[in-house]
Formats: structure tokens, C-alpha cells, sequence
């Protein structure tokens, strides 16, 4: 077993061979280079472990990915979503949005472990998130691109920012659009990002009012797909089975590529966040198509959209702080 588990570790690296899309940062501050001196090693030590973890779990892919997401919309790219409680921080894990979902800590953790035995607090756990995110994708057969680091770590945490600035399964198109505009992202990095959901899952509690009760008139959501919403009723019943999980793209749940546009298409998105791509905007539709069309176009902007994503409001310099363990800030 473990050297069937070893050799699997092995193509999976093998996996970062493909084209790796190269895009410009819009902050000066952050190349990926960074490392290059103070730490040479450290891409291919993230790279190693996450390899590891999607290895024992393909699920890690899309949990790690989201991660990196969910830290990225509150108070930008700092990690701040790493911090447990303690002291004065109340830990953006409790929030709505990372309550019983956010996963894959441990494997932050073990990269970390193993960055601070290679070269002790250099390497921060904001770009650590960036690496694994841009790994967990490429290990999905989803596109690799060259990561800009030089983040640091934050020194607070906004459970309030995490309720409120990360969109939610339930929020209408233009509540998410919003939201994205407000990090300094459009309307194609919102449809490119979506995309990110052809990996993973999602819990039954994250979408029942589509199946039972979405306009509050007790009938269900006329722009989902009548035999895929019986399917789903089999495990997601009117009361209990919050935490059922079904595949986000049902199609290809752990390959990273354009199927779950073809399915949002076909009125088969799971989320209503998703379908509203499709139903609520003549622009976003117009992308769920060409994605759909043009697998290589998807993975050019999603690449594009995840740089863009990255460059939201790092700290720098000496703003913030580089952890010795990604859970709770340095003494001071």
C-alpha cells in the first residue's frame, strides 16, 4: 500500500509538467521569485505534501482550493482564515460560510511543519494558501500558472468579514457580482472562478430551498433540472441530512475541467449560485457557453482570475508578520 501510494505521489508531480501560464502581477510587491534565496525549496515542499493529501483524499483538491477563496474575500490574501480563537481573535472558522465546510487545516499545517524545518519562518501561510491552491488544481488536471508570492501573515481575523463578504450558495447574481466587485474582480473572474466548482462538494443544507421552497411559495426552483432535483431529494429530504454531501460537478466530481459549464447548460447546477450564471446575466451566460465550448479558453482565464484573485490587498513589507505556525500569531 505504501508504495502504491508513493508511486501515485510521483505522477501527480509529474502533473505540474504542463503548460504553466505565466501572467503579470498588478502588485509589485509580489513575484515568484520570491523565494528563489531565502528559501529555493519551497514550491516543491508544498507541492510534495499536497501531492500527499489529494493522493489519500481527491476531495483535498477542491478543500484546499477553497480555502485559499475564502481568505482571499475577507480583509484580503492573509491567512486570516488560518487563526484560531484565542485572546482578542475570534476565528473566521465559525463563520456561516466555513462552519462544518471549510476543511483541509491539517494539511496547511503539515506544509508549514515542513517550510520551518527547511528554512524557520520564511515562508508565510498566505502564500502558502496561494501555492496549495494553485497545486490542488493542477493535481485535478486543471491549469498551473506561476504563482506570485511575498504575502505575509495577518495578525487579526473578521468573522463578521467572513459572514459578510463571501458569497453565499443562496445569494442572488447581483448580491454576488457585488461582492466580487468590491475585491476588484469582474464579472469574468466571477464565471471563471465558479468554475473552480467541476471539483468538490457541497452539503445538502447549502441547497435544499431549491428542492422544496425557493421563492418562499413552497415549489421548487423552476430553472433546476426536474429528474437531476429528484435525484437529489433522495438524499437531501426536507428536514435533516444538513450535512449530506453531493458533487458539485457530477459528471467529472475530481477532474478539474469545463463539464460543470455544460451541466449549468443543461439546468443541472447544483448551487443556485451557480445556475444564476445562466438565467440572471446575458454576459455570464455568454461565458458559461464559450467555457462550455473551450476547455483551453476556461483554463486561461480561470489562471488569469486566480492571479487576480491573489493580488487582493496582500500585506507586505513590514505590514503584518511571517507565523511560525499558521494557527495563531507570533508572540509579541
Amino acid at each position: 500500500m505504501a508504495q502504491s501510494t508513493s508511486f501515485f505521489v510521483l505522477v501527480a508531480l509529474l502533473a505540474f509538467a504542463p503548460i504553466c501560464f505565466s501572467f503579470k502581477s498588478d502588485n509589485d510587491n509580489l513575484y515568484p521569485q520570491y523565494y528563489y534565496k531565502s528559501c529555493p525549496q519551497a514550491q516543491e515542499i508544498v507541492k510534495s505534501v499536497v501531492a500527499k493529501a489529494v493522493a489519500k483524499e481527491a476531495r483535498m483538491a477542491a478543500s484546499l482550493l477553497r480555502l485559499h477563496f475564502h481568505d482571499c474575500f475577507v480583509k484580503g490574501c492573509d491567512a486570516s482564515l488560518l487563526l484560531d480563537s484565542r485572546g482578542s481573535i475570534v476565528t473566521e472558522k465559525r463563520s456561516n460560510p466555513n462552519r462544518n465546510s471549510a476543511r483541509g487545516f491539517d494539511v496547511i499545517d503539515d506544509i508549514k511543519s515542513a517550510l520551518e524545518k527547511e528554512c524557520p519562518q520564511t515562508v508565510s501561510c498566505a502564500d502558502i494558501l496561494a501555492l496549495a491552491a494553485r497545486d490542488s488544481t493542477v493535481l485535478a488536471g486543471g491549469p498551473n500558472w506561476e504563482v506570485p508570492l511575498g504575502r505575509r501573515d495577518s495578525r487579526s481575523a473578521s468573522l463578521s468579514g467572513s459572514n459578510n463578504d463571501i458569497p453565499a450558495p443562496n445569494n442572488t447574481f447581483n448580491t454576488i457580482l457585488t461582492k466580487f466587485k468590491r475585491q476588484g474582480l469582474d464579472v469574468v473572474d466571477l464565471v471563471a472562478l465558479s468554475g473552480s466548482h467541476t471539483i468538490g462538494n457541497s452539503r445538502c443544507v447549502s441547497f435544499r430551498q431549491r428542492l422544496y421552497n425557493q421563492s418562499g411559495n413552497s415549489k421548487p426552483d423552476t430553472t433546476l433540472d426536474k429528474s437531476y432535483a429528484a435525484q437529489l431529494r433522495n438524499r437531501c429530504p426536507k428536514s435533516g441530512g444538513d450535512q449530506n454531501l453531493f458533487f458539485l460537478d457530477f459528471v467529472s466530481p475530481t477532474k478539474f475541467d469545463n463539464s460543470y459549464f455544460k451541466l449549468l447548460l443543461a439546468s443541472k447546477g447544483l448551487l443556485n449560485s451557480d445556475q444564476v450564471l445562466t438565467t440572471k446575466s446575458e454576459e455570464s451566460l455568454a461565458l458559461v457557453k464559450q467555457y462550455a465550448e473551450n476547455n483551453a479558453l476556461f483554463f486561461d482565464h480561470f489562471a488569469k482570475s486566480m492571479v487576480k484573485m491573489g493580488n487582493i490587498s496582500p500585506l507586505t513589507g513590514s505590514s503584518g508578520e511571517i507565523r511560525k505556525t499558521c494557527r495563531k500569531i507570533n508572540s509579541s
